[in-house]
């Protein structure tokens, strides 16, 4: 394993590493004005949700690694105090890739990357009208990292306004995961894509308690065939299934496999476990735990 001192690096290859390893990251695509009312719109990763009550976003346009210099966004919530934080899709990838070219603070990166500009309820920064999610936001802190080039510096807003696009919604006004095709920085150039084929659903264990790894009989522990992910899986039960569920299903459900392999104990047990380990990926947790336990009971 390779083994970092941050300090006995560059910074531009600690950056590589940082960036490189922490992701996907969403982005913060951030409309702002400055004093004389110029708009600007920039797109920042280093961004994320930090609370509910209040309504807490962070983002950080940090110094130029090579020049030190700040960002014009950085700048103009220094002097107006507001942004909304625009929300990337798949569908406007490309142009806020464009908006992050380095024009002159003056020249409206609306206009250069062709995005409609609308008027916001309490703040005075436009909308990005094509971005799915649009956050109102006032700016209650600027905290500085540092004042060499790479520091970050984080803009602590709190949201005054959201507007979300019906088109995103589900028959419940939620957010469809599925249908808002969120994008997300890798790194180098290289983003992600939340989409049918990348996105997975785990239940969240709030109001439950699984048993954990503990808990896990040895042979399913050693076993050559689950993986860390599947043991985590079945580590989640609350309870494991008795000895008569455990036995009806073994007779009802595996007894083909039990007499085809009656003689092969080993290749019965990896048998047993390919299969428990295709159940999981359906989510069938409890006939998973079934299937291993019937063959401490074969």
């Amino acid at each position: 394993m390779l083994t970092i001192d941050p300090k006995e690096i560059p910074v531009p290859k600690l950056h590589h590493y940082l960036l490189g390893a922490i992701g996907p990251r969403p982005i913060a695509f951030a409309s702002t004005v400055d004093a004389e009312g110029n708009d600007n719109l920039a797109p920042f990763s280093f961004f994320n949700v930090f609370s509910a009550n209040p309504p807490i976003l962070i983002f950080s346009p940090a110094r130029s690694g090579r020049t030190n210099e700040t960002k014009d966004t950085y700048n103009n919530v220094k002097v107006v105090p507001e942004v909304v934080i625009n929300i990337v899709n798949h569908a406007i990838v490309q142009q806020m890739s464009l908006a992050s070219s380095p024009f002159a603070p003056e020249v409206s990166e609306f206009e250069k990357a062709g995005f409609t500009a609308l008027a916001s309820e309490t703040i005075k920064p436009k909308r990005v009208a094509e971005s799915p999610v649009q956050f109102e936001c006032k700016v209650i802190e600027v905290k500085e990292l540092g004042d060499q080039g790479g520091a970050g510096n984080l803009v602590i807003c709190e949201v005054q306004r959201i507007h979300i696009s019906e088109s995103v919604l589900d028959e419940n006004q939620q957010i469809d995961q599925l249908k808002i095709d969120l994008v997300a920085r890798m790194g180098g150039n290289w983003y992600c894509r939340a989409d049918e084929k990348s996105m997975f659903e785990i239940s969240k264990p709030i109001t439950t308690v699984g048993v954990g790894f503990d808990q896990l009989p040895k042979d399913i522990l050693r076993s050559t065939v689950l993986t860390g992910n599947d043991l985590g899986q079945l580590a989640g039960i609350e309870e494991l299934p008795n000895e008569t569920d455990v036995n009806e299903y073994k007779l009802i459900e595996l007894s083909d496999l039990f007499i085809s392999l009656e003689d092969e104990p080993d290749q019965l047990e990896v048998s047993l476990h390919t299969l428990a380990k295709e159940l999981l990926k359906q989510d069938k947790l409890a006939e998973a735990w079934m299937t291993l336990l019937a063959f401490n009971n074969g």
